[in-house]
């Protein structure tokens, strides 16, 4: 009997229903290959939310992310809804859907394709061959930490307070998706600290280090963070795994991401506890600018689906299909606006698609 995989489709603003599009004939091409149905249910988010029923994230939309087996996100926000109070901003139903299925580590690849690697900004030589995956723990640490606030004290001066905290389940559950994920890659991870001046670090390092026991065929290191950002920048390829908190997960995902060159090109997970559903979706933000006009590049989001695949089904190789299909059109010379270089052939959303379904059927 055929496996069947219930998918969240959450399309979102901007190009987000386009680039939908073409992931959603991708999976179900990839599906016929390797034996298995997606059954796709379409929801409201973001800003096509409030302009449907007022809010970014409609109770009926986690229900059904909540009933799913993973969730395929493409896009939120736009100008439309800029002028809205904070509170009501598309991007808050982002959050609230991290909060409402429970995700707590975002796993955040940084792979420098060779069709591209002249796009980064660092010298081919140093660049050339690098797959990061940078696990950054999403809920606690620094950003949700109390007390915090602006506060006045007795003499008048104001005091900003924002408080790092983790406790030991928070560091272990963080820890074993990354060592887990590791295991998947090259089984070396590096978990990134601050513990020769933070007390909540060396907790982290204490516990990532118990952890480890767990999983001997992974190779541990530890770095703090401030080396850990100048090594990224001067030997990014020493790194396979790398695991840290909140406020360091966040710098170093962003800047590992710009070593590609192309943010375009980018997926994202992620992740809550075992057997819950993820959340999938490309870095990349909604690009109204280019809405509507088959120009999306939707590359990232075809990504963001493999990434599905492998870490959310546990389909490996229909993974495995699709990243060598979007490595083939690339060979093949197919590039979209923002990644064009001279001498390749420049498509839109669609045809790129087409692109990706021919390879696909080639197998």
């Amino acid at each position: 009997m055929t496996q069947t995989y219930r998918i969240a489709l959450l399309p979102g603003d901007g190009i987000g229903p386009e680039i939908t599009r073409v992931a959603v004939q991708v999976l179900e091409t990839v599906a016929q290959k390797i034996g298995v149905t997606f059954e796709f249910t379409e929801a409201p988010i973001g800003g096509c939310a409030i302009d449907q029923t007022g809010e970014p994230l409609p109770a009926s939309t986690l229900e059904i992310c909540r009933n799913s087996d993973s969730v395929l996100l493409a896009a939120i926000g736009g100008y439309k809804w800029d002028s809205l109070p904070n509170a009501q901003r598309p991007e808050r139903g982002l959050l609230g859907l991290r909060a409402g299925l429970g995700l707590f580590a975002n796993l955040r690849p940084a792979t420098i394709l060779p069709q591209l690697v002249d796009a980064s900004t660092l010298k081919r030589e140093v660049v050339e061959g690098t797959d990061i995956m940078v696990v950054r723990e999403l809920t606690g640490g620094i950003y949700f930490g109390q007390p915090r606030g602006i506060f006045e004290g007795e003499n008048g001066e104001k005091r900003g307070v924002n408080t790092m905290v983790y406790s030991e389940s928070e560091v272990d559950r963080i820890a074993r998706v990354a060592f887990e994920t590791a295991k998947r890659r090259g089984s070396k991870l590096c978990s990134v600290d601050k513990s020769n001046v933070l007390e909540v670090s060396q907790l982290w390092r204490d516990r990532v280090t118990a952890v480890a026991a767990d999983y001997p065929d992974v190779e541990l290191s530890h770095l703090y963070v401030d080396n850990a950002a100048m090594q990224l920048v001067r030997a990014p390829k020493q790194f396979d795994t790398i695991v840290t908190g909140n406020l360091f997960g966040d710098i170093l995902s962003d800047a590992a991401a710009m070593l590609t060159g192309s943010i375009g090109m980018l997926p994202s997970a992620s992740l809550g506890e075992p057997g819950k559903p993820g959340v999938f979706e490309p870095v990349h933000g909604s690009a109204p600018d280019i809405a509507g006009q088959d120009k999306a590049n939707p590359l990232a989001h075809v990504l963001s689906a493999a990434m599905m695949l492998r870490y959310g089904l546990d389909l490996p190789e229909g993974a495995d299909r699709i990243e060598k299909a979007v490595n083939e059109v690339l060979d093949r010379g197919f590039r979209t606006g923002d990644i064009m270089s001279e001498g390749k052939t420049l498509v839109g959303c669609t045809a790129m698609g087409e692109a990706l379904i021919a390879v696909l059927n080639e197998a």
